[in-house]
């Protein structure tokens, strides 16, 4: 478990670059180690939880084989006060027994009580580690991103201007200027049509002064 982390953590730290440079997402990746890191963090301190518990469990039969024994001493000691030597050998006897179980108890509890202590230094060694590379991971992502806004904003930089959007802005520019010149070709000819119609207007206008001068004529209006 602790060298899964301690694994972990030289990926992150040593072999980042490396990850970069086969086109993976690096505020993906950093983000999955991340939770494994924190997938090791809860296993450590369940596994500490448990020592804890064990430690505390041969702590108390201890003190209560190492109670017993004691309790048996003070009984011996009454009995033999009492003239009963019996009575006190038999609790002496039971007393030998359960300040075996003491001391085996004892050594037991001891080692217990060390693990407990190593791991608990271990597991405050990964929560630090973990502080530290969620710094660094906080770091990278806000590089990551920036880098990503800069490459963004440099391609979409560079497409202006460039031959194929001129070539494009030249292009809408003749397709303007070819409307505008059909535009001024229609109004010509409707120019040229209206022209004609008046022709024909001032014609048609004529024939009927000459008809009325004639009508006056005949009726002696002149």
């Amino acid at each position: 478990m602790f060298k899964f982390f301690n694994r972990m953590k030289t990926v992150v730290s040593s072999e980042l670059n490396a990850m970069l440079d086969k086109a993976e997402d690096p505020v993906k990746m950093l983000d999955q180690f991340m939770r494994d890191m924190e997938a090791d963090i809860r296993e450590a301190e369940t596994a500490v939880a448990k020592q804890i518990a064990n430690e505390k469990m041969l702590k108390r039969k201890y003190d209560d084989a190492k109670a017993m024994a004691d309790k048996r001493q003070q009984q011996a000691e009454t009995a033999i006060e009492a003239g009963n030597d019996d009575l006190a050998r038999r609790a002496l006897e039971d007393k030998k027994t359960h300040q075996e179980t003491a001391d085996t108890l004892h050594a037991s509890w001891e080692r217990a009580a060390s693990d407990v202590a190593s791991i608990r230094q271990k597991l405050d060694e990964m929560k630090k580690e973990y502080a530290e590379m969620k710094l660094k991971k906080d770091s990278l992502k806000a590089r990551a991103e920036s880098a990503k806004t800069r490459t963004k904003m440099n391609r979409t930089m560079s497409g202006i201007g460039s031959d194929e959007s001129r070539g494009g802005f030249e292009r809408m520019e003749e397709k303007v200027l070819q409307y505008e010149a059909e535009a001024e070709t229609s109004e010509d000819m409707s120019k040229s049509n209206r022209s004609l119609d008046d022709e024909f207007a001032a014609l048609d206008k004529g024939g009927v002064d000459d008809e009325l001068a004639a009508l006056k004529k005949k009726m002696g209006k002149e």
